[in-house]
């Protein structure tokens, strides 16, 4: 009778040592065409050639995002909470916008959302996670900063879901478990109360300069994981 299983885990694929880490791939696209161009994304379906097949796939193309912890001086969080139609809930969140201003470098998104959304500027800025959305549907990758030694400006005026945002400062550790308690679920935030708990266990070693290069950033980044000549 044949074997349907193996209790070697290495059999599937080689090894590899080191730490762990994504590595850039690039396979021939042999066709493009666009299925939906909305107002801030679109929908593409894209044909490749990979492991000796012809593929298609649809791909929601997003200009990408910026995030915002910002952290006082008795380390508590800035929150804020507003209404999310397609999840019908009103989501506690950190500051966030989208890259959709052209030229504007990620740094000076983050800093124009951070006034815009919570009337606060902010004097260091530290890159603290990058991570990518739903990359098996989706290019979008948002970069969450650090902001440290803020203060206020003046209000900006708010419209739309953004014109009753609650704002709210919460302890780092308070935020933490509420995020480990599922009572919290944006993913910016998640992924930023997460990386800041970490990062201040190690004496804040992991942080990156504010204005490092975003080379991830299917736009505005480059090589090796963004092509000249890349159809996307």
């Amino acid at each position: 009778m044949p074997e349907t299983g193996t209790s070697d885990p290495t059999a599937v694929a080689p090894v590899e040592t080191g730490p762990i880490a994504d590595v850039p791939e690039h396979p021939r696209v042999v066709e493009r065409r666009t299925l939906h161009s909305g107002r801030v994304w679109d929908v593409v379906a894209e044909t490749f050639e990979y492991n000796g097949a012809t593929i298609t796939r649809e791909v929601l193309v997003h200009p990408g995002a910026v995030a915002v912890l910002a952290l006082d001086d008795e380390e508590r969080v800035l929150l804020i909470r507003q209404y999310r139609h397609p999840v019908r809930a009103r989501e506690w969140e950190i500051p966030a916008g989208l890259l959709d201003v052209d030229g504007e470098p990620p740094l000076e998104a983050a800093q124009r959302e951070l006034a815009e959304e919570a009337d606060l500027a902010a004097e260091r800025w530290d890159v603290l996670a990058d991570f990518l959305n739903s990359p098996g549907g989706s290019d979008e990758t948002i970069r969450i900063y650090l902001a440290r030694a803020v203060s206020a400006v003046p209000a900006f005026e708010r419209t739309e879901e953004e014109a009753d945002i609650e704002v709210r400062w919460v302890p780092l550790d308070e935020a933490l478990d509420a995020v480990l308690a599922r009572r919290v679920q944006a993913p910016s935030l998640v992924v930023g109360v997460l990386a800041a708990a970490a990062s201040r266990a190690r004496g804040w070693d992991t942080l990156a300069p504010g204005d490092e290069p975003w080379l991830r950033h299917p736009k505005a980044g480059g090589p090796p994981w963004v092509l000249q000549d890349d159809p996307s």
